[in-house]
């Protein structure tokens, strides 16, 4: 059962989303609110595992609501302004609701929320492959979608990063702390206060940098002194 939450200032849009709910059998309403700022309280109270949030409404925004809670819930943004779709899904928003909603495309939204939330079969006792998801970029206007097993290392260059893939170098407006938070541990490692690499990708490490293969050609990346311990115990771990 997955514990559902609306957050909308428009009764109406309220009272849609609540005869949608009722009529998933695996999707449980918890609470509704009409405005960001009860809705904080309500979401540290109640404990949902899904947002139904709606973007523009008074006082606090719901992306800006989105961003102040430590460990957000999934979150479907719903709103009537397409515009804010990137924001949206930089959020890591499992989709995004253009009003009027249609229960054909609820439907889909929360098939994206069951899809997310299953767990790994005991049969087998194996998870899914963390280097076949994703992320999306925002890159030259556009959000680029980026397995984490196509990413080779990541440079920091002040407020900006450059992805590198083995096709394409990727340019973003992000800082190295958000992407070092965002990328799983067990495939990213932060070697540098410039440099994230892909734990995968490494063809070499001597003693103060570590070797990548891009385009057939070895690019060094530095070990900075105080992330080199880290690295150090990773490999001993692996070490033949």
């Amino acid at each position: 059962m997955i514990k559902a939450m609306i957050v909308d200032d428009e009764p109406l849009a309220i009272e849609i989303l609540d005869t949608y709910i009722r009529q998933v059998p695996q999707l449980s309403l918890v609470a509704s609110c009409g405005n960001a700022v009860e809705a904080h309280e309500k979401i540290i109270l109640e404990k949902p595992d899904l947002l139904f949030l709606d973007i523009q409404m008074p006082q606090l925004s719901g992306i800006s609501l989105a961003k102040s809670l430590d460990s957000p819930p999934m979150i479907i943004f719903t709103t009537a302004f397409p515009e804010f779709a990137v924001e949206g899904f930089e959020l890591d928003a499992v989709d995004y609701l253009l009003k009027p909603i249609s229960f054909e495309r609820f439907l889909r939204a929360v098939g994206k929320v069951m899809s997310k939330s299953a767990q790994p079969t005991a049969i087998t006792g194996e998870g899914p492959d963390p280097s076949h998801e994703f992320i999306f970029v925002k890159s030259d206007k556009k959000l680029i979608k980026l397995s984490y097993g196509e990413i080779l290392f990541i440079e920091g260059l002040k407020d900006y990063v450059i992805l590198y893939t083995s096709q394409a170098r990727i340019v973003t407006l992000q800082t190295m702390k958000t992407l070092e938070e965002k990328l799983p541990e067990s495939l990213f490692l932060r070697v540098h206060r410039s440099f994230i690499v892909n734990l995968n990708k490494i063809h070499s490490i001597h003693s103060d940098d570590i070797e990548m293969v891009v385009k057939d050609k070895i690019r060094q990346i530095p070990v900075g002194s105080n992330y080199a311990e880290k690295l150090q115990r990773l490999v001993n771990r692996r070490k033949l």
